[in-house]
């Protein structure tokens, strides 16, 4: 798309032809100011900039000012093309947010409200948000505020902060586990010993990365499954019954996610060496008969193999 480059002589804030000893703009945070102030237009508002960039003020229906550090950053990250929506989203993002009570731009006023909730990429609305995959259908996202206020950051706004991504995910963390200590209830499914992990909001699938706070983990793991985000059922991988627990854990949270009023995932994963593997487990009518056709990751499968070997090739589940 080409963008339309108006008040191309301007210095920030600096009337066309008037001196200035500002020095020239680079050309790209020129069109970005040029299609700010189109997107702007078509909201129904006017935008002037503030002498060094960083901000502009939207006068309109109401005046609001808008953070500009971390728009230019994802700009630089991005193609020209992805540019308007970019800007589109920017500047409807931050009216729709102009009522809340902290400014997320600035992360001193934020960082005790910053926590991390896992989602299913598929439920994100958007893609521009501040998160990392622990599996391809999971994503750990950053939000701000508690509870049902919590809202995912945009990376424009986490693009303003003196941190990178990964530094305010692990501080979200940080707050999460300080914060909202998980209940533990040992239970059993025919036989599988488990522990359920529960947590008061959605930020205690996150604590998946500080299980070790709650039990011991083994060398080879834990399984896992995260029927909702403030559930957590494992159980450890210390010997071959661990065939019969994938079954168990598979049924279990198959019925908890459907009945569950903000389901995440209905499968059973694996965790170990501080990564999450998804142990696809899949319920197949075959004849009138449901049965349960499990495809383990290589590396989950080198353990099974490992524990059978333990065993003197010892029957799974025996």
């Amino acid at each position: 798309m080409r963008l339309f480059r108006r008040h191309r002589d301007r210095r920030s804030g600096t009337p066309s032809g008037a001196p200035s000893e500002a020095p020239p703009r680079a050309i790209e945070d020129v069109d970005l100011d040029s299609l700010l102030g189109l997107v702007a237009d078509s909201l129904g508002y006017t935008c002037s900039f503030a002498p060094d960039g960083r901000t502009l003020v939207l006068s309109g229906p109401r005046e609001v000012t808008v953070r500009l550090a971390g728009l230019r950053a994802e700009a630089a990250r991005r193609s020209r093309e992805d540019w308007p929506m970019l800007v589109s989203e920017h500047l409807s993002h931050t009216l729709i947010t102009a009522d809340e009570p902290l400014d997320a731009c600035d992360l001193a006023q934020v960082r005790p409200l910053l926590r991390t909730r896992v989602q299913r990429d598929d439920d994100l609305v958007s893609g521009h948000v501040v998160g990392r995959h622990l599996t391809a259908d999971l994503v750990e996202v950053l939000t701000v505020g508690y509870g049902a206020a919590g809202r995912p950051v945009r990376p424009e706004e986490a693009g303003c902060w003196p941190i990178t991504a990964a530094q305010a995910l692990d501080l979200a963390l940080d707050n999460a586990c300080r914060d909202e200590l998980l209940s533990v209830d040992a239970g059993d499914l025919d036989g599988v010993a488990i522990l359920r992990l529960t947590g008061p909001t959605s930020s205690a699938a996150a604590h998946l990365r500080r299980l070790a706070d709650y039990l011991p983990v083994p060398d080879d793991g834990v399984l896992v499954t995260l029927p909702d985000p403030r559930t957590l059922i494992v159980h450890p991988v210390e010997g071959i019954g661990v065939i019969r627990a994938i079954e168990r854990l598979r049924l279990l949270a198959q019925r908890e996610f459907d009945r569950g009023t903000d389901p995440l995932s209905s499968q059973v994963y694996w965790w170990h060496g501080g990564r999450l593997a998804l142990i696809r487990a899949d319920l197949v009518n075959q004849e009138g008969q449901t049965r349960l056709v499990v495809s383990p990751p290589p590396e989950f499968a080198r353990v099974l193999a490992a524990l059978a070997g333990r065993l003197g090739g010892g029957a799974p589940g025996s």
